[in-house]
């Protein structure tokens, strides 16, 4: 049985995560797990949080704690997001354990005897104010390719390309703002140069992958690679294991890619080679494009350099996931953050839109009209209504207990038969990574069994019904193996529902026998239920949203937002120049504004929400009700009384259902949020001028 290892970009814990996230590796990647299990092939999912580099450290530094808190933090809610999203791993692990630390420094080590790790002499940006170098996520400038004026100091996101510091034009200390100086430093480099002739061999055999990877390794081969700088001079990360890089670490790029090697070695340190070291093992990398570099170049060639591992079999690499039309900003809040949707949201649903949409072949777009459309029209009215309709017809009419069929005729059979043909079609979409056409082959079949009740009218109670109602239901049994990689969760309800074993979830085993139990993909088509078992009291499977939410959705991606700030602690709020972020407005245009003192007469949380508070305000004679993303920050007991500033002539809106006839203001720095207060007992209704 052959061996695969498939893995998922390791996530930065320096935040939450948002859908692109989910979109562009750790769903597709899930999705292709639970159908390798299914075919009951020895796989392994690996992946964990990526734990060093600069990235850690900035937000350490401004957030005035150490990174070792910050991963800490979020660690936790990365790998929560995940397992609620029904994404599951083999092992999820981190690169600030002392497995990986050993690894890293091993692997250094043997790069570095084998020759392809040599030192060199550089210029590089050093911040005389920060007292410190500038390695790439700490500058900003403009990109000497394209002009982006944002562009960092390891990569333009607009181009692509891939920089160094001291390329940027008008470069500048993302701590403090001020223009670097350059100073002399010693650094060590992967020799690419030595390894590309290696590379391009290897890359010539690998004629399946997809169009966006192959073009973009070949530019850059055709430009020539060049020796990579693998350390830096920062304080978090793995030490070099050189007596000559004092105060050095490796660079995580670097470092995070043997991640990998590490979390396999953890799950398993007597088994782990079997997979890696075994050339017959197949090693594909989920990744978002901007991950293409470091998995099609830079990672082969770390493993040839090495020389005792195996080398990438695929690396389907996703496009980016754009929100209403702009591309995702966590420094802007243009995102919609995992933890946030779970909190509102079932997660099939967001598997379903995120999988019909992928960005498999371009970038595309999430729009909340399209997620409320899919989830209503597609979910709730075609598949939720086939199970829906079949189970309640079993449990009126037929005492709960799935009938037994007459002879079928030959409508019967030919939808029996697409089952299975159904189950080749989706199978072989899944081993291309055409995840988005596998799901719209199982929505074709799930169309035809409407079809088919539809025409053959059960509810008539002629001699056709029982075959009918039977063919139904066992569509259905069937279609829970079917949906299993893509819609884990309702496939476990269909199976609760027909009364089926759901207890084991697939793993690699032997097959046989006609029992679900198995739950194998090659029985799909095979399975026939038994007649007379009773089925559970059958549940709506998808529920419809109320197009309220959907606005509410939408308010939190807008700057004006009053919860806006308040969504999730995953932006830090740092001090930035007024004149960055505002407009000038005249003095009549401020006039415009009526802020007034409020005092808080009741407050409450609104049901099934965290953060969103329902306050009852007292403006002067006159009581207003305000809905202030605020619950995090503040319990409603301690409202009560409390004197705040509000804008009290600021247009009505409707949030989570319920109407704010105000806004509050509020500040907030880092995690914490704060009410904008008098410092003075002022009567409720004074005029702030």
């Amino acid at each position: 049985m052959k061996r695969i290892i498939v893995t998922s970009a390791l996530p930065f814990a320096n935040g939450h995560l948002h859908i692109g996230h989910i979109a562009g590796c750790y769903l597709p990647a899930d999705i292709y797990v639970k159908y390798q299990q299914l075919k009951q092939r020895d796989v392994i999912h690996i992946c964990g949080t990526d734990e060093h580099g600069v990235l850690i450290e900035m937000k350490s530094i401004k957030e005035q704690t150490t990174p070792q808190a910050i991963v800490d933090k979020y660690y936790p809610s990365i790998k929560a997001s995940l397992t609620q999203m029904g994404i599951e791993y083999t092992n999820f692990s981190r690169t600030t354990k002392e497995i990986h630390y050993k690894n890293a420094q091993n692997f250094f080590l043997k790069l570095y005897k084998n020759g392809y790790l040599t030192p060199e002499t550089t210029e590089e940006l050093y911040c005389d104010k920060c007292k410190h170098f500038l390695p790439e996520r700490f500058v900003e400038g403009i990109c000497p390719y394209c002009g982006n004026i944002e562009a960092r100091g390891d990569q333009c996101e607009k181009c692509g390309r891939w920089l160094e510091p001291t390329m940027l034009k008008n470069p500048r200390c993302q701590v403090c703002g001020t223009t670097p100086i350059t100073r002399t430093t010693k650094h060590w480099c992967l020799r690419l140069d030595l390894l590309q002739p290696q590379i391009e061999r290897w890359l010539e055999t690998k004629t399946e992958w997809r169009e966006n990877v192959t073009r973009f390794v070949k530019q850059w081969l055709k430009e020539g690679l060049s020796p990579r700088p693998v350390t830096r001079d920062i304080a978090w990360g793995v030490p070099v294991p050189l007596n000559e890089a004092n105060n050095k670490v490796i660079y995580v790029w670097f470092e995070n890619l043997i991640g990998y090697i590490s979390a396999t070695q953890e799950w398993s340190p007597e088994h782990w080679n079997d997979y890696w070291g075994q050339k017959d093992t197949e090693l594909v990398h989920f990744i978002a494009k901007d991950n293409i570099v470091f998995h099609a170049i830079n990672w082969p060639a770390m493993l040839m350099g090495h020389g005792d591992y195996i080398l990438p079999t695929q690396i389907p690499a996703n496009e980016f996931l754009n929100i209403e039309g702009k591309k995702i900003s966590t420094s802007r809040n243009w995102a919609i953050w995992l933890p946030e949707y779970l909190e509102t949201f079932d997660p099939d649903p967001l598997r379903y839109v995120l999988t019909m949409n992928a960005p498999e072949r371009g970038d595309v777009d999430f729009t909340w009209d399209d997620f409320l459309a899919k989830n209503n029209s597609e979910l709730s009215d075609i598949l939720g209504n086939l199970v829906h309709r079949t189970l309640r017809f079993i449990q009126n009419y037929l005492d709960s207990k799935i009938p037994y069929p007459a002879s079928y005729t030959t409508e019967d059979e030919q939808l029996l038969k697409k089952i299975e043909l159904t189950r080749d079609k989706v199978g072989a979409h899944i081993e291309r990574f055409e995840f988005k056409s596998g799901l719209k082959e199982i929505m074709a079949l799930v169309k035809e069994g409407n079809r088919y009740f539809d025409y053959n009218k059960p509810w008539e109670q002629n001699n056709r019904t029982n075959t009918v109602i039977y063919v139904s239901t066992t569509l259905i049994a069937n279609l829970a193996i079917l949906l299993y990689p893509f819609l884990p969760f309702a496939s476990k309800s269909i199976r609760e529902m027909l009364n089926l074993q759901v207890e084991a979830e697939p793993k690699p085993k032997s097959s046989g026998g006609n029992d679900l139990k198995d739950f194998a993909w090659d029985i799909i088509g095979k399975f026939k239920l038994p007649g007379g078992v009773s089925i559970k009291p059958p549940k709506v499977l998808f529920k419809k949203i109320d197009k309220s939410k959907i606005e509410t959705e939408k308010q939190k991606l807008s700057p004006t937002n009053p919860t806006n700030s308040t969504n999730l602690t995953n932006s830090t709020k740092t001090l930035t120049p007024i004149t960055d972020n505002r407009n000038q407005v005249t003095y009549e245009d401020f006039k415009k504004l009526d802020l007034r003192i409020a005092e808080i007469l009741e407050a409450e949380r609104i049901e099934g929400t965290k953060k969103l508070i329902k306050l009852k305000i007292s403006i002067g004679d006159e009581k207003r009700q305000v809905v202030a993303g605020i619950g995090e920050a503040y319990s409603p007991q301690e409202l009560i009384g409390k004197k705040i500033v509000v804008v009290a002539n600021l247009e009505p809106r409707t949030i989570h259902g319920e109407q704010s006839e105000a806004m509050l203001l509020a500040t907030t720095f880092g995690d914490k949020l704060s009410l904008i207060i008098p410092d003075q007992d002022i009567p409720a209704g004074s005029i702030i001028s």
